[in-house]
């Protein structure tokens, strides 16, 4: 059968326009390339279909997918990851020998430097789209690294003096070789965060004994004991990367590491504090690849986010959000700026610190070191024609009175408080020294919200919770007639906790004139929370119960967190 050209091959079989395969092969002879790539960066043809068209010019099989967990690890031992990324192939055993992905069949050297390194006389070639490709490369160099938890069992068994020794001789930690054992160390417990969801990495030392534990759906777990002889060389390794001074050990330093882990970007910012047994660490992990949520994606009820969505549109006013910190304040109001970020709207924000970038969005750092406070930054903003400003957090008085102020001369204001209900959030103003008619002519919503951890799907099972518990949280067993509520048995997916991931709870108090009214009379939280519940507001707990009685949280964890 003679050789088709790749054009004939995507006009008659794929149906792609002649006019287009024209057009590229013009373009061609300007300016080089390959009629497919120059077809798919002009949006004429998808990479999918491209392959499916090179699998018919060179005779071989297009796989949609690869079996990425299946895929026998070995060959990370002795192929650097970056050669195989060059080339764009996976090798993977199947039940008749090896075969090999690729994603270009032009590439054929790669694949035959392949079959002579890996000793395989026989190789089976298909082709596989790039993002397939380097998942499963990524899967495989993931699988197939220790675990820091090995490494730590390592250090205590024969190998101990060895490996400590070596980390003690580290002298120049910027000599960033992977061979040097701390750096291991620091890259498995860096990976293995990462790789467990968790949001902070604590390194607590103390008299006898160095504890590294991960912080994960908001709860923290040991991890890790590594030798205690160890801790100056695990802890000036991570000032190191973070541009920290590691010669001062006696006062508190603040940085940001950026790492790139199987394709993730990942901000990961530094704290140190001195203690009587050493410098304490704690990493918070930001993934940046992580796409910002939607509001529907918060876990917000349907009436509750109708509401929202009707208030982020508003042309002036406050929208507070309160609670704790890690209750995913942040989260909700990103949510909502992306929700209504358009071009024809001006939206700035003043943050400390700045979390997430968003495209569109003008964002501030507070550097306290030149006096950019909230306040300072917020007269600076009010100068910038904003529609829209987000204060990362009301501290003070002074901030409070300009966030009042731009809402009161047509300005939406979004921002947090730290108080543990919704009704609180009127008093903490009040008590800051804020005029009560201030309060009630800008404030048009606050949201309470906290973080429940959500029952892990591959061990979820029926349960019947204590009657004592259940008088506790206030309900009725005639309200469980017909439902079925569900716990985490544990397995090896959630780490035995029976959670995995985690959702909001929400209180959306709407400033009302009843609860206006309230307000000018008095400062009092319960009274204004029996106001808005009369006027239908849903509280956290009563939230928090809907979602366990939905099957998303349990009994327990609502008790926890409310």
């Amino acid at each position: 059968m003679p050789h088709r050209l790749i054009g004939e091959i995507l006009v008659q079989d794929l149906g792609i326009s002649r006019e287009f395969i024209t057009e590229a092969l013009e373009y061609q002879k300007e300016r080089g390339g390959r009629v497919g790539e120059i077809l798919i960066r002009q949006a004429r043809l998808s990479e999918v279909n491209l392959l499916k068209a090179l699998s018919k010019q060179f005779g071989l099989t297009f796989c949609s997918t690869l079996p990425v967990e299946e895929i026998n690890t070995d060959f990370t031992r002795i192929i650097p990851i970056q050669y195989l990324k060059r080339y764009r192939m996976v090798p993977f055993e199947t039940g008749d020998g090896m075969t090999v992905a690729i994603n270009d069949p032009l590439l054929f050297q790669g694949v035959d430097d392949l079959r002579i390194i890996l000793d395989q006389d026989d190789v089976k070639t298909v082709l596989a789209t790039h993002a397939a490709i380097l998942s499963a490369i990524n899967t495989a160099y993931d699988q197939s690294q220790d675990t820091a938890q090995q490494f730590v069992e390592e250090m205590h068994n024969g190998e101990s003096d060895r490996i400590i020794s070596e980390i003690e001789q580290t002298v120049d930690l910027l000599d960033d070789t992977s061979d040097a054992p701390v750096i291991r160390l620091v890259n498995l417990i860096l990976s293995q965060a990462i790789k467990s969801r968790a949001s902070d990495i604590h390194i607590e030392p103390y008299q006898n004994v160095l504890k590294i534990r991960f912080r994960i759906d908001g709860i923290l777990y040991n991890i890790l004991t590594p030798p205690k002889r160890i801790q100056p060389a695990l802890i000036s390794r991570i000032k190191v990367m973070a541009k920290m001074n590691i010669a001062e050990k006696r006062l508190p330093q603040d940085s940001r590491i950026l790492v790139k882990i199987a394709d993730r970007n990942i901000d990961i910012r530094v704290s140190t504090i001195p203690t009587q047994f050493g410098e304490r660490v704690v990493l918070r992990l930001l993934d940046k690849s992580n796409i910002l949520l939607n509001l529907s994606d918060l876990g917000m009820s349907e009436a509750n986010l109708s509401v929202l969505d009707k208030l982020i549109r508003s042309s002036y006013g406050i929208i507070l959000v309160t609670g704790p910190t890690g209750s995913g304040k942040t989260t909700t109001l990103y949510a909502a700026l992306s929700a209504i970020n358009h071009p024809d709207i001006n939206i700035i924000t003043i943050e400390d610190p700045i979390e997430y970038q968003i495209e569109g969005i003008g964002q501030i750092q507070v550097n306290p070191k030149i006096n950019l406070t909230f306040a300072n930054g917020l007269r600076s903003i009010v100068r910038q024609d904003p529609d829209v400003i987000l204060v990362g957090e009301i501290r003070d008085l002074e901030t409070a009175e300009i966030a009042i102020q731009s809402s009161l001369t047509g300005h939406l204001v979004f921002s947090t408080l730290h108080t543990n209900d919704a009704a609180s959030a009127v008093t903490r103003l009040i008590d800051m020294g804020i005029e009560p008619f201030l309060v009630t002519s800008s404030v048009i919503t606050v949201i309470a919200q906290r973080l429940v951890r959500v029952i892990c799907p591959d061990c979820k099972e029926e349960y019947s919770p204590d009657k004592s518990l259940l008088e506790e949280m206030g309900i009725d067993p005639d309200m469980l007639f017909g439902r079925t509520l569900f716990r985490g048995r544990g397995c090896d997916s959630c780490f035995h906790t029976g959670y995995k991931g985690r959702t909001g709870v929400f209180e959306l108090m709407l400033i009302t004139d009843e609860i206006k009214n309230v307000i000018l009379k008095t400062s009092d939280a319960n009274r204004i929370k029996q106001e808005a519940i009369r006027s239908g507001m849903i509280t956290l707990r009563q939230a928090g119960i809907q979602k366990a009685l939905m099957g998303v949280t349990t009994i327990e964890e609502v008790l926890r967190v409310t």
